[in-house]
């Protein structure tokens, strides 16, 4: 590798997040003396996912078939919706173990500041998703932040013309809180504490 190059792997890297410009620096070095073991499998690996990753058809998650695999998923309960702000509050969801039902993504949050309104979202399909009579419970699960809870309001006004029941995570979520950044016991906790929204 030129310095160019290097320069060009560590400057990547470092829009990871969590990684800096120090870090990237070493994940970039540990990666060059592991090149046949690390770095030509990671750079197959990520070449592969950037082909055929893509958001699910119906809840928005990430995977590589249509639809994902947890849609597919037969066990699963229909019944239960769980609304989260991003694939990776749906992964933490999942750590946990304990919700069997489905999910939906709705990618963000209302956000007057930023100019994000319901159109900008995923709400359309979970209005639709729950207006088809195989929902009973539609679990509102964003973070515990203003954009989280306004959002949640929204989508709670919106699907009482579902007439599904509509409930929120309680308690163990800190207020500022974000689902990801949760242990798994607490988002347990939250899960069996649903309350009506």
């Amino acid at each position: 590798m030129t310095g160019t190059q290097i320069d060009q792997l560590i400057l990547l890297l470092a829009k990871l997040p969590g990684l800096g410009p120090r870090s990237a620096r070493r994940a970039a070095l540990h990666l060059i003396d592991r090149k046949e073991s690390l770095l030509r499998p990671l750079a197959q690996a990520m070449s592969q996912a950037a082909d055929s990753v893509a958001p699910c058809d119906v809840c928005g998650n990430l995977d590589s078939v249509q639809p994902c695999a947890i849609c597919r998923d037969e066990r699963r309960d229909g019944s239960m919706i769980c609304v989260v702000e991003s694939v990776a509050d749906l992964w933490a969801l999942e750590r946990s173990g304990v919700f069997r039902g489905r999910y939906h993504v709705l990618g963000g949050t209302l956000s007057a500041l930023d100019g994000i309104g319901p159109e900008d979202l995923n709400v359309g399909a979970l209005l639709a998703r729950a207006g088809e009579g195989a929902v009973a419970e539609v679990i509102l699960a964003t973070n515990a932040t203003v954009d989280g809870q306004t959002t949640a309001h929204y989508l709670a006004e919106k699907l009482a013309d579902c007439g599904v029941k509509v409930s929120g995570l309680a308690h163990g979520v800190p207020v500022g809180g974000e689902l990801d950044y949760l242990d798994d016991g607490t988002l347990a906790t939250a899960l069996g504490s649903r309350r009506p929204v």
